[in-house]
């Protein structure tokens, strides 16, 4: 036998699920955009061909790692990939799209921000053991991706479980 919950009891269970704080949206939305324009900067340098403002010492050298083979995937500008996957960030955390029901927007989040931190980990890596050299603006994009990661993996099941329960919600509410 299957049990018609009334409206009350879907609304309590929702509300019974945890939501996130309110600013982590927001912070999201920061964090995309901080990275939006270090990577825009980045890109707009590299097709003008000018020396980014950094110290070049035998630690520091962001023309060294600007300009080394690891700076294009399949032919394409890093900085370039960067702004693209910021571009898409800055979208999809945009902070009311944080209270939309759609399922596939928490998931499409998660994707993005783990495909961002493994790109950052093979930079990293290049930069470290290959190039032997670190870029300030590359460690700028760098530190916001891992920041805007574990932001959104903690919220992860927060709303994954909030839009279950919104989906279950209204399929109750169909069927009633």
């Amino acid at each position: 036998m299957v049990r018609s919950m009334s409206d009350s009891d879907v609304e309590e269970e929702y509300d019974a699920v945890p939501a996130i704080p309110r600013w982590w949206p927001w912070v999201a939305f920061a964090l995309s955009l901080i990275g939006f324009g270090i990577s825009l900067y980045l890109t707009i340098e590299h097709f003008q061909g000018k020396l980014l403002p950094c110290p070049a010492n035998a630690v520091f050298n962001c023309q060294k790692v600007t300009t080394s083979k690891y700076s294009h995937v399949f032919g394409v500008p890093v900085a370039l990939l960067g702004l693209l996957f910021y571009t898409g960030m800055v979208g999809i955390n945009f902070p009311p799209l944080w209270k939309a029901p759609a399922r596939w927007l928490t998931r499409a989040r998660l994707a993005m921000a783990v495909s961002g931190i493994c790109f950052v980990l093979y930079l990293l890596g290049a930069e470290l053991f290959s190039i032997q050299a670190i870029c300030l603006w590359c460690t700028g994009v760098h530190v916001t991706t891992f920041f805007l990661f574990v932001l959104v993996v903690a919220s992860f099941p927060l709303m994954q479980s909030r839009s279950t329960a919104l989906r279950d919600w209204a399929e109750d509410g169909d069927g009633a």
